[in-house]
């Protein structure tokens, strides 16, 4: 399916400044987040069984939130611009994609409580953007980018140590088969639904400790999980820790403000110390939890694999000008594809990939 290598520089040097000129000129939504506006109410159909089918993903949210190619300061911009909603949003849209594991390993069959407990660790590390900030909160980066293990980014504050290839010094979270493990490059750490994916799946790698490392039980798991998830230790440390009460105690109290008062799905947040979580912060506040048994056990049914999207040369689930600038550089002998990015590159379907296929991509763009 290659071209010889003279033979694609020959060609491509006549048309290729004037396709991308093109391309980006008839393609203003290569840098939108979404065409679906928030507002107060919930953007998704009402009419869906949410507890069996998830929320259904309304904005529309990719693998990526933002363009694989965009610099560091387009992905914060795009994310800065979220509101609350589509913060909230873009966590169900992780949770909903790997609920069989979720609910699994978390113990928990109800899908709304689960988005709660999640909106109350982005709102005890992020106030969900609340504070006009979107996705787009960064902390512990004062030493440079990768350098501290607490450097963290999005509404649940990730930190690099979730993510493939970080500092080999750091604790490897590599325990998480059943969802992938993003490399440490800026491209992903910065990218709101990247950060939210690698989140809960840091959440799981420390389920895993709690009832593997330290054989704990019950809602004690799921608690020693997101004190991990803050301090980097699954174990139980006693009922009178500081650990606890400022954090997953604090969690638990504002997710159950979210289920509670009505504001899964809304543009409302609440935030640490909140007076109006007090009421659940009373007690056990994970009585509300339930008695759900977190488990190890293997989940049978995988969702599947994507198919391959004609067009969608980077592979990222969508179409757009950063295709066509792989297209450019692949024909420029400037890199190369893999078999599946020639696949959706052969746009024409002749076994080749050529000017023929350039011009049919650059006509999915402006269509």
């Amino acid at each position: 399916m290659k071209l010889s290598s003279k033979f694609r520089k020959a060609i491509c040097a006549v048309v290729c400044s004037a396709f991308v000129m093109s391309v980006m000129t008839y393609t203003p939504e290569f840098f939108q987040v979404s065409d679906v506006y928030a507002d107060e109410n919930i953007a998704h159909d009402p009419s869906r069984n949410v507890q069996e089918e998830g929320v259904g993903n309304p904005f529309n949210y990719g693998e990526r939130n933002t363009p694989a190619n965009a610099s560091v300061e387009e992905i914060r911009a795009i994310n800065h611009a979220m509101s609350v909603q589509e913060v909230k949003y873009s966590l169900f849209k992780e949770i909903d994609e790997h609920w069989d594991l979720i609910r699994v390993r978390f113990g928990q069959e109800n899908r709304e409580m689960v988005y709660a407990l999640f909106l109350g660790m982005a709102s005890r590390e992020s106030t969900l953007g609340g504070n006009g900030d979107g996705s787009d909160l960064e902390t512990a980066f004062s030493q440079g980018f990768g350098v501290s293990s607490a450097h963290a980014y999005g509404p649940l504050q990730t930190a690099v140590t979730a993510f493939a290839d970080c500092d080999p010094t750091f604790m490897k979270e590599d325990d998480v088969p059943e969802m992938f493990q993003y490399s440490f490059t800026p491209e992903n750490f910065y990218d709101c639904i990247i950060s939210n994916h690698m989140g809960i799946r840091k959440t799981i790698h420390f389920i895993r400790s709690a009832i593997v490392d330290y054989q704990l039980e019950g809602y004690q798991i799921v608690r020693a999980a997101l004190k991990a998830f803050n301090t980097g230790w699954a174990n139980y440390t006693g009922e009178n820790d500081g650990y606890y009460k400022n954090y997953p105690d604090e969690i638990i109290a504002l997710a159950r403000w979210y289920y509670d008062e009505g504001h899964l799905y809304d543009n409302k947040f609440t935030w640490t110390n909140s007076p109006a979580a007090d009421i659940y912060r009373q007690g056990n506040p994970w009585d509300w939890w339930g008695d759900g048994i977190p488990s190890l056990e293997e989940i049978s049914s995988q969702p599947p694999a994507p198919e391959n999207l004609i067009g969608d040369i980077d592979e990222n689930g969508i179409i757009n000008a950063t295709d066509a600038v792989k297209l450019i550089s692949f024909m420029t002998c400037k890199s190369t594809l893999t078999d599946s990015q020639l696949k959706n590159a052969d746009i024409n379907s002749d076994s080749s990939v050529n000017i023929a296929d350039m011009i049919l991509l650059k006509q999915m763009l402006i269509s």
